[in-house]
Formats: C-alpha cells, sequence, structure tokens
C-alpha cells in the first residue's frame, strides 16, 4: 500500500531526536566524498605529481576500508560514543597534521601516514546512522523508509561535496588544502553533534567470555561452554546472505569507480572536460530521487527479488553507457540508471539488517560500505589503466563488464540471499532469542 512521502518521511524524523542524529549524520558524512578529491587536487598542485597525489588518497581509501570494520565491530560491543569519540579526534588530529604537512611539502612517506591515520580511524558514520534508525523505530516499513532516506543523503553528500572540494580548492582565493579543511570541519562538528546525542545510541552488546578453566565439576563448565557457544551469533563473515551483498557491492563499487573515470575521459575526448561533473551530478540526482520514492511505500516483493532487479537494472544500463553520442545523452542514461542505484543499496543493507544479530549491526554494515568504497578504488585503479590503452570506449565496457560481475555474483549468492530473514518486509530490531540473533529461519514470509 502507498503512503504518501512527506507523511513516511515525516512520520520517522517525527520520532525524538532523529531529526538531530540524522543531520548530524549527514553533516559527518560529507568528508567522505571530499577528502579523496581534496587529496588528488592538493597534492598534485602542491607537489606536481599525479602519481603522489594517487598514492595519498589510495593509502586513506585503504586504511578506511581496514578500519572501518574493526571500528565497528569495537562499536557493537562497546557503544558509539566510547569508540567513535577518542577515534573521531585521531582521524581529526591526522587530517590536521595531513593539512599542514601538505603545506610544508614534508617528505611523502610522512603524507601517507597521516591519510592512513586519517581514514583508518575515521569510521563509517552511514552504519552509526543506519543502527541508531533500527533503535528508535520498531516497524519493518519505517526501518526501510529511513535506510531508504540514508541512501539519498548519502547521494546529496556525493551530489555536493565533490563540487564544493573542486570549487574551494581550484579558487585562487582560498588555499589549494580548502578542500581538506572543510571535510575537517564537517567531520569534528558534524561529529561531535552527533556523538553528543545519546538518547538515540544503541546499547552496546559485551560479549561474553569464554568460562575460565577450573578445578570444578567438568559437567557444569561443559554446560557453561555450551550456553556462552549457543548464546554467540555466527561471525558476520560466515553468513552467507551478508557475504553475497559484500561481494555484489563490490563488484557494483567497481563498476562506479569505473565509470567515474571513463566520464572523465569522454568528456576530455569531446573537449567538454567542464561539464564531466554535471554528467555526473545527473546520475546522483536519479538515485536520490529514487531513494526517496522508494522509501515512501512499502512493496510486494521480498527484499531478495528487489536487489535482484537493481543489479540487473544497473548493468542493462551500464551496457547503454558505450552507445552515447555525447554528454547530453549520456546524462539522461545516467539518471535512468541512477533510479536503480539508492534502491539497490538500500535493499541490500536492509537485508544485512534483517540478517545479522542485533549485537552485530554496526560491523554488518560497516562491511557493506567498506566493499562499496573498495570496490570503487579498484574500479577507477583499473579503469585509468583501461582507459590509457582503449580510451573512453574501452572504459566504458569495463564498466558495462563490471556490473555484469555483480550479477553473476548476484545469482551465485540468491540461495543464501533467499534463505536469508530478507522477507517482504523487514523485521524490527532484533532481540534476545530472535531469529536473527544467530538463526536464519527457512523460507520466506509472506
Amino acid at each position: 500500500m502507498s503512503l504518501p512521502t512527506a507523511s513516511a518521511y515525516g512520520r520517522i524524523l517525527s520520532r525524538p531526536g532523529a531529526l538531530l542524529f540524522s543531520s548530524a549524520g549527514l553533516m559527518a558524512r560529507f568528508p567522505m566524498s571530499m577528502v579523496g578529491i581534496s587529496t588528488i587536487l592538493s597534492v598534485q598542485s602542491l607537489y606536481g605529481d599525479y602519481t603522489a597525489a594517487g598514492t595519498v588518497s589510495a593509502a586513506y581509501m585503504v586504511a578506511t576500508a581496514i578500519g572501518a570494520p574493526l571500528l565497528a565491530r569495537l562499536i557493537d560491543v562497546h557503544g558509539q560514543r566510547r569508540v567513535m569519540l577518542p577515534s573521531m579526534l585521531v582521524s581529526a588530529a591526522c587530517l590536521l597534521g595531513l593539512i599542514v604537512a601538505a603545506q610544508a611539502l614534508a617528505p611523502l612517506w610522512l603524507l601517507v601516514l597521516l591519510a592512513a591515520g586519517a581514514g583508518g580511524f575515521g569510521g563509517s558514520m552511514g552504519s552509526l546512522v543506519r543502527s541508531r534508525w533500527t533503535t528508535v523505530l520498531s516497524t519493518p516499513e519505517d526501518i526501510h523508509t529511513a535506510f531508504s532516506l540514508e541512501a539519498a543523503l548519502d547521494e546529496i553528500a556525493f551530489m555536493v561535496g565533490p563540487v564544493l572540494a573542486t570549487a574551494v580548492s581550484t579558487t585562487s582565493a582560498l588555499p589549494v588544502t580548502s578542500g581538506w579543511i572543510i571535510s575537517l570541519l564537517l567531520q569534528v562538528v558534524g561529529g561531535l553533534l552527533f556523538l553528543s546525542q545519546r538518547s538515540t545510541e544503541p546499547v552496546p552488546h559485551p560479549r561474553a567470555r569464554r568460562p575460565r578453566r577450573r578445578s570444578g565439576d567438568d559437567a557444569t563448565r561443559r554446560q557453561e561452554v555450551d550456553a556462552l557457544l549457543a548464546a554467540r551469533p555466527t561471525p558476520v563473515l560466515r553468513q552467507g546472505a551478508v557475504v553475497s551483498i559484500i561481494v555484489i557491492f563490490l563488484f557494483s563499487g567497481a563498476m562506479f569507480g569505473a565509470n567515474d573515470v571513463a566520464a572523465v575521459a569522454f568528456a576530455t575526448e569531446l573537449g567538454q572536460r567542464g561539464s564531466t561533473g554535471i554528467a555526473l551530478a545527473a546520475w546522483a540526482t536519479g538515485s536520490c530521487v529514487a531513494a526517496l520514492l522508494y522509501g515512501s511505500r512499502s512493496w510486494g516483493w521480498p527484499l531478495w527479488k528487489q536487489l535482484v532487479l537493481g543489479v540487473v537494472w544497473l548493468a542493462l544500463g551500464a551496457s547503454t553507457f558505450v552507445l552515447a553520442p555525447g554528454l547530453e545523452v549520456l546524462a539522461v542514461l545516467y539518471v535512468l540508471v541512477g533510479f536503480g542505484t539508492a534502491p539497490t543499496m538500500a535493499a541490500g543493507n536492509n537485508i544485512v539488517q534483517a540478517t545479522v544479530a542485533r549485537s552485530q549491526l554496526t560491523e554488518g554494515l560497516a562491511w557493506v560500505s567498506t566493499s562499496m568504497n573498495i570496490g570503487v578504488s579498484l574500479g577507477s585503479m583499473v579503469g585509468g589503466v583501461v582507459l590509457d590503452a582503449a580510451g573512453s570506449h574501452g572504459g566504458y565496457l569495463f564498466t558495462a563488464s563490471m556490473s555484469w560481475v555483480a550479477v553473476v555474483a548476484m545469482v551465485v549468492g540468491l540461495p543464501a540471499l533467499r534463505r536469508a530473514r530478507s522477507a517482504t518486509h523487514l523485521p524490527g530490531p532484533a532481540g534476545p532469542g530472535s531469529p536473527s540473533d544467530g538463526e536464519a529461519p527457512d523460507g520466506e514470509r509472506a
């Protein structure tokens, strides 16, 4: 049954604290779309070397991919504020050090270390926000709407962030490190505002410890161990549905990364390099609109079917890019493909949320964003090699190939996705004894 968009989103944002933590999360999320391009622009301008710029940027991205899931696991155990407050401050200090070191033309190895520190301790703000939504909301429909809203806000960050970073970093009246500076301010202000809201913070789930060996009754000790093992949920990376989503999003991310560099090459070949951002913004715009529409109603299909439709839609759409005669047609194709992007991402996050135990939620969601970020980085890197050899035509063929590999990964993982606790409507937040606490029921719910 359809629900008016304003009513659906107004309902969840009217929950106490929801509007504040979601808006603070958006502010703190902007650096994820700004630091990469700011690094390229700043280091290349100051050091005159694209290789150095790419090295520093890669250090940031790789460290983010490694650090985010590790921090997320600690957050599930100890709580968001206790883990992320010191971690965020370390990340901010490293980013500040990166700004100062770059301005001083410090050795490249120092920039790499500082960039790695900024990324490794930055965490995944998207997973923190989504985790809070599952705390303040109780119905499957509302969680679906909230995750769609966050997918739309992700797109807003990627629409505005790179444009803002490029504008301030290339303005002669401002230092070339201005993109970094704004990212730092948004990270600190948004992060502190988000973490200061204690009423909506999810309850931590301390891990049960294995009982120490005692000289008492062996039967009693065996019972304690059996009870401990029964209470432990299946590790996140051993859950088939989660692993399937991670692999699908890895190759989907590679498609996005390859497309970004292919779009730059295509616009350059047409002599319209300055219009690249407009074309890419068209994709983000379509995705943002689709996310809001997708979250405004409940859908009659199981989540795995929604995911299948989205992944296939992206592959079919990416296969048309190579046929575009100019940027105008390409922008239209980007809008159409964008309609499938955010709903696909939201469906994947929803499946993970419905599959993992409540005590694993932040870690599960962090792995989703991490796989996407790794894919984007690999897609950009390999796509650049392909572009050097075959131009934008080859770049778009590579983009399409990555989207179809994602389809193959989805087909391979389909049995696990269908068995996952991801039926027509999402379950509410899992509690003790719920099926998602280490047990997935067979089949689907109607």
